[in-house]
């Protein structure tokens, strides 16, 4: 009866587990369903932490609603919130156990995680946590190992029990590895063993090493020191010391047959777990040194897991199972025989699943489920069931669930049922534990295959298309293809338990559109899948094997068909890899060229056709020869290509293949296709495509509506061949325009209008005949319907009676006989503009200072703009100063605003003036009517210079300085300032004296001035506002002179500016007129009050600016210079003077400031100023009539003269001087004696005293004595530079110039004789 029980259960298993497995389903993609806990991740099960860090123990799940955790600790419940140093992760169970504060051991025991739910329990396995453990090696002292040559010798290691296990090694001092060998190896616990031992082995550094995995640390042990004696030898040596007695009487040690040093005994036993890996040594000793062999008795080893370590003395075996239990036999075996040792080896197993761990269970109410927890060990292992973590026999009792050893089988679930259970199966060696919830849910069906899913297979290959659903209960699956007509369940089409559909070999009739449905009572769901069955790639021209000559070119071809619909990437291989990074081979779309080839090109090359679906390749061989000799040749053009043919013909494409002509010696490196319309353009040939000179064929895209003919000419380096014979016609089907017209706008020419126009189709764009356009416009905003007119052989078309300015949405479609062309674009536009009909309201000024104005007004409205408003006007006008009171003819002047500005800047104003304005709206089509005139006053500002300054009466001590008034004076004259200091011959100036004078003063008398000094006089005049630029003048009061220095003053055109006047005749220079601008309106320029001053470190140029641009010069340029001359530039740093340093004394310039914008901006310029730099020539006291300065030179003559007697004599005596043979040879043509009557050489002036100063002008003869102090001593030589010999002594000649003074100069050169001048007449003389 009980054994019917069980047939009937396990009948009832197997039914029941066919109903499950169809329920698996991908959970985390539905996350709104409720779902039991499910543990994701925990710690391992042997959990060896470092005492370093901070422990952490993993426990994730996830679960819905989000499950909470608990943990318990050596099987206790472990309170965390009770230890300040342990901390759980939010929405986690991971513990993070902070040991900064307390031990790592402290935490060490056994753990396990809960996760619960309101539809369940999770348990973790347990976690065993423990701390590695690197321990010291315990301190001892090893003595020396002495051991006679030949025996066998074990050096023990022993390392420190740590966690984990060390790994040992052994190395000498130096850290390198000691040699092992069949002779000498390490066995599996570390010791190291030596069958026998040499004198070489020697040694005092013996060290084991063991290394601690886990927190990376090296234990050391005490070296070991081995001996290695021969005793022969040193019987030899001891008998003869002590009368050759034979202290060691033993028989030297002779060889001998094998022993097994491990294991010992014939026989031992060795345990092993399934899955684990089994090691089993045999080190032997003997002399000479055994081998060791394997065998296994009645059965041969595992080949794909065995392998033989240590100079095959270890066996080893991965994943060890039950087939590798039994005897094993290790054979030692020399040349004196041999012995053997049996292992048996026995395999235990921990459990382990058979079928996987139990899965979860979705289950409708109502329905059967099984859970099988199907596990096996060696011993059996016993199992055992709990629920939501609680053993299940002490769970509630529930009549719709059975337990049966291995299985819980369920009938008739309802809702409520659901559960986690736990199944855990465990023997002597281990346990499993394994966590499955029985989930009891009422859901309608869902496809969780994404919708629209397009398969994509080849041709005769299989195609698999799913459909993953969900539902509880579980849905079924049909499937049907386009129309619906029938289910897909019989040949070719097979449906699988997952409700994948498969056709085996898929053909081409196969694509469409294929649609799943999933459905149970509680509904349906659809989902629909595309199949595209592509042709599969074939390469239907294999590239060949070839023989070439060196330096020749080859081809490989490799034409291949594939699906159009699939991209293919053509692939070349050499010798199955990359070809080389050389530029002679040339990839092509079908090919592969060679050029220029050498021997190490020889190999296969293989062409590979890939696309995303499959691919298909082809091999060939390349064969290099040497090239044989050939005569001389003649390079000419190719011939023209013959037999042109038109394949593949298509509606929109043709392919052309042609045969290439001769190349006569030079390669064709191209082939030019050109095509004829006989139906549009008879006679005239165009240029179609080019194509590399080693294709054969083209491709050619079409367009509709036109009757090829094709010809093509072939290129190489000489030229073009001659084009071959047309190809037949072929004529391409008329169709529907491509394309609309480009360029389509709308816009008015009169205020009533609105043109459209557009860039017509070309008739290659035509695409067929009757070609037309469709014109439709609607305004914006207001007409819903288009209006349509038909335009043909025009490009545009006037629409009238429209609103002034009003947005328009314009379409322009192409039409032919054929068809109409795609939907057109929309495009904006506007009709006509009118001039504006109102005027700026609320227009004001506001006077920022003396020159700058601002202007306010309220901008028009945009329905009385009517037009694209472009920006503002501002007329304005200066009336009348306020000084004078008189009117000013000045036309108006215009500041434009582009843009929709409410105010704007007027730069540039004079001061102390009355200004009237308007300000008016422009549009495309013109300006507005003017705002009411508008009237501002500008204030006082500082006046210009005075007009001009001269000096009269000049006496010893006094003169008079008279002046006028200034021009621009800019608001009342409140007075004068008076500057002068004295200034020396080295243009250093003293203090300055300053006298104020009254407004109405136009003259000043100045005494007690010194003698024959220098002074410099600065007047500038004073209004409210401060003092303006000064006027200069420089003179010397000193009467009996017959030039006197006198002003020089040159007021700027337009401007306030003025130049300083220098050292000049007693005659005054009258001012130049001052320019005036011209009467024309124009735009304003944003310079204003442009100022110059001449001084001693040049010219000061000063403004007032205004306006945007960031990049400002200074321009100048020469007063009536020629016109090839350009101007010259200087750059301005942001400030609004600069120092010009390069004008010339004497001459006149034309000044202006420029300011550049962007490139597409128009420069402005100031007005131009006029500056005068004076030349200087000074009347000053001629150094060489000085008494003291005579004396000094004749002190300088007269000591040259001793230096020369001494040199003499020295030379007499048969001295050695240098210099004395070019003296002889060269003699001073221009010998010029000394004056007898003050010991000069000749007249001296001192150069310096001649130098113009700095801002005067030119002595009255018009002429400036040229500086001739600077001659070098190679200007005295005959033709040479001078020289120096290798001692150093000057070798070059000390005559006078070769070439002749000028002689232009005259009695009135006041130039001295230099002192080697000097030098060669005393020479000439002596």
């Amino acid at each position: 009866m009980m054994e019917r029980r069980r047939m009937d259960a396990a009948l009832l298993v197997v039914f029941l587990g066919h109903l499950a497995t169809a329920l698996e389903v991908p959970l985390d993609l539905l996350e709104k369903l409720p779902q039991p806990p499910t543990i994701t991740n925990q710690s391992p099960r042997d959990y060896i932490i470092d005492p370093r860090e901070n422990i952490i123990i993993h426990c994730e799940a996830k679960g819905n609603p989000h499950p909470s955790f608990s943990w318990t600790r050596n099987g206790t419940h472990f309170d965390i919130d009770e230890d300040s140093n342990v901390n759980m992760r939010p929405h986690s169970g991971t513990l993070v156990v902070d040991i900064s504060r307390e031990k790592a051991e402290h935490y060490e025991g056994l753990y396990q995680c809960t996760a619960r739910n309101k539809h369940g329990t999770a348990v973790s396995n347990n976690i065993f946590v423990r701390q590695s453990r690197s321990p010291l090696w315990s301190k001892e002292k090893i003595k020396p190992i002495v051991v006679q040559e030949g025996v066998s010798l074990v050096l023990p290691c022993r390392p420190p029990v740590g966690l984990p296990p060390p790994i040992i090694f052994w190395m000498d001092n130096n850290f390198q590895r000691l040699p092992q060998s069949s002779r000498v190896s390490q066995s599996l616990n570390g010791d190291l063993y030596f069958s026998n031992v040499l004198r070489e082995d020697s040694r005092n550094d013996y060290i084991c090493y063991a290394r601690f995995p886990h927190t990376q640390t090296i234990q050391q042990k005490q070296p070991i020191t081995v001996k290695v004696i021969n005793l022969d030898a040193l019987n030899d040596t001891m008998a003869a010391f002590y009368n050759d007695t034979d202290l060691f009487s033993e028989d030297p040690l002779e060889e001998r047959k094998p022993a097994f040093l491990i294991p010992s005994g014939p026989s031992s036993s060795k345990m092993v777990l399934r899955g684990q890996v089994l090691e089993m040594e045999c080190i032997a000793d003997g002399l000479p040194t055994p081998e060791i062999s394997w065998t296994k008795v009645s059965r041969d080893f595992p080949a794909k897991r065995t392998s033989f370590l240590h100079y095959q003395k270890t066996l080893r075996i991965v994943n060890v199972s039950e087939s590798d239990a039994g005897d094993y036999r290790c054979t030692a075996r020399n040349r004196l025989g041999s012995v053997h040792h049996t292992i048996h080896v026995s395999v235990k197993a921990a459990p382990y699943w058979l079928s996987g761990p139990p899965r979860n269970l979705v289950l409708a109410p109502g329905e059967n489920g099984v859970l099988t927890c199907r596990a096996s060990g060696t011993p059996k292992p016993t199992i055992t069931w709990a629920m939501n973590g609680i053993p299940i026999e002490n769970s509630p009792k529930d009549l719709s669930r059975k337990v049966e050893d291995d299985t819980i089988i369920f009938t008739d679930v309802q809702t409520g049922s659901s559960a986690v259970y736990q199944c855990n199966v465990s023997n002597d060696y281990g346990y499993l534990l394994a966590n499955a919830f029985v989930n009891v849910l009422s859901e309608s069906p869902r496809v969780l295959t994404p919708a629209n899913k397009v398969y994509q297979v080849v041709k005769n290959h299989q195609a698999l298309m799913d459909c993953a659903s969900f539902g509880s209960p579980m849905p079924r699956i049909t499937w049907f293809k386009e129309s619906r007509s029938s289910t897909l369940d019989g040949d070719p089409y097979i449906l699988h338990d997952n409700g994948t559909l498969e056709i085996h070999v898929a053909q081409g009739r196969h694509s469409g559109k294929y649609t799943c449905v999933a459905q149970n009572f509680l509904g349906n769901y659809e989902n629909h899948i595309y199949l595209e069955v592509k042709e599969p790639t074939r390469i239907l021209k294999q590239p060949e094997y070839k023989v070439v000559q060196r330096g020749r070119s080859v081809v490989f071809e490799c034409k291949v068909k594939h699906d159009p619909s699939l991209t293919p990437i053509m692939t070349w291989l050499k010798d199955d890899g990359e070809l080389p990074d050389d530029e002679r081979f040339i990839v092509d779309l079908d090919s592969l060229t060679i050029t220029d080839v050498t021997e190490n090109d020889v190999g296969v090359y293989t062409c590979i056709m890939n696309t995303t679906l499959d691919h298909d390749s082809a091999s060939a061989e390349l064969t290099v020869v040497e090239a044989t000799p050939t005569p001389a040749v003649v390079y000419e053009k190719p011939d023209p290509p013959t037999d042109l043919e038109l394949t593949d013909q298509k509606k929109r494409s043709v392919q052309l293949t042609w045969t290439p002509g001769d190349e006569h010696y030079s390669p064709i490196h191209k082939f030019l296709i050109q095509y004829e319309d006989s139906l549009h353009h008879r006679g005239h040939w165009h240029n179609l495509t080019e194509v590399p000179g080693t294709k054969t064929t083209a491709h050619l895209k079409l367009s509709p509506y036109v009757h090829y003919t094709f010809r093509v000419l072939a290129v190489n380096a000489v030229g073009f061949s001659h084009p071959s014979s047309s190809s037949r016609i072929y004529k391409t089907e008329p169709a529907a325009p491509d394309e609309n017209p480009t360029g389509v706008k709308g816009f008015g020419t009169q205020h009533d209008n609105l043109v459209i126009s557009w860039k017509p189709l070309s008739d290659l764009q035509s695409n067929g005949p009757g070609l037309h356009y469709r014109v439709m416009w609607r305004q914006q905003g207001v007409d819903s319907e288009w209006t349509t007119v038909t335009v043909a052989n025009n490009s545009q078309f006037v629409v009238s009676g429209t609103p002034t300015f009003v947005p328009y949405e314009i379409k322009v479609q192409a039409v032919n006989d054929h068809g109409d062309g795609p939907e057109p674009a929309i495009a904006h536009g506007y009709s006509g503009e009118d001039l504006p009909l109102a005027a700026p309201r609320n227009v004001q000024a506001m006077v920022r200072n003396s020159t700058l104005a601002e202007v306010h007004w309220d901008p028009v409205l945009p329905k009385h703009t009517r037009g694209h408003l472009k920006g503002y006007k501002v007329y304005y006008r200066r009336e009348y100063s306020i000084h004078k009171h008189n009117p000013h003819h000045v036309e108006e002047q215009i500041l434009t605003f582009s843009g929709n500005h409410s105010h704007g800047m007027l730069p540039g104003l004079h001061p102390f003036s009355r200004y009237s304005f308007n300000v008016r709206a422009y549009n495309g089509k013109g300006e507005g009517p003017p705002s009411l005139t508008q009237h501002f006053e500008t204030p006082e500002g500082v006046p210009g210079a005075p007009t001009s300054l001269i000096v009269t009466n000049p006496n010893l001590d006094s003169l008079t300085l008279e002046w006028s008034p200034p021009h621009d004076r800019n608001g009342h004259i409140t007075g004068y300032t008076l500057k002068y200091q004295p200034v020396n011959n080295s243009n250093e100036v003293g203090p300055v004296e300053e006298l104020a004078l009254l407004a109405n003063e136009t003259s000043v008398t100045l005494f007690n001035l010194k003698y024959s000094t220098r002074y410099k006089f600065y007047l500038n005049a004073k209004t409210v506002r401060g003092a303006g630029p000064a006027i200069s003048q420089e003179v010397v009061p000193i009467i009996n002179e017959a030039l006197i220095s006198q002003l020089d003053v040159d007021v700027g055109t337009g401007t306030r500016g003025i130049s300083t006047g220098n050292t000049q005749t007693s005659h005054p220079i009258a001012p130049s007129a001052p320019r005036h601008p011209s009467h024309k309106v124009r735009p304003v320029s944003p310079f204003g009050n442009v100022s110059s001053s001449v001084g001693e470190e040049g010219t000061l140029i000063s403004w007032e600016y205004w306006g945007p641009e960031k990049n400002i010069y200074v321009e100048y340029i020469v007063e009536n210079s020629e016109g090839e001359e350009e101007w010259q530039k200087e750059l301005v740093n942001g400030s609004q003077n600069i120092m010009l340093k390069g004008l010339k004394g004497g001459l006149s310039y034309r000044v202006r400031l420029v300011a550049k914008g962007h490139h597409d901006q128009p420069l402005h310029h100031s007005e131009e100023l006029l500056v005068t730099v004076p030349a200087v020539a000074s009347r000053q006291v001629d150094i060489a009539t000085q008494g003291w300065f005579i004396g000094l030179m004749c002190a300088i003559a007269l000591l040259i003269l001793i230096l020369l007697i001494i040199c003499f004599i020295q030379r007499n005596k048969g001295g050695k001087y240098p210099v004395k043979e070019k003296e002889d040879a060269h003699t001073d043509p221009e010998f010029q004696p000394m004056k007898e009557d003050d010991c000069t050489f000749g007249e001296y002036s001192d150069n310096e005293d001649h130098k113009p100063l700095k801002g005067s002008r030119t002595p009255s003869n018009g002429t400036v004595k040229r500086d001739d102090s600077d001659d070098s001593l190679v200007d005295y030589g005959e033709g040479g530079d001078g020289q120096f010999n290798e001692d150093g002594s000057f070798i070059g000649q000390y005559s006078g110039k070769t070439a002749s003074r000028d002689t232009g100069e005259g009695h009135e050169s006041s130039e001295a004789p230099s002192p080697i001048n000097a030098m060669n007449s005393l020479n000439s003389f002596v």
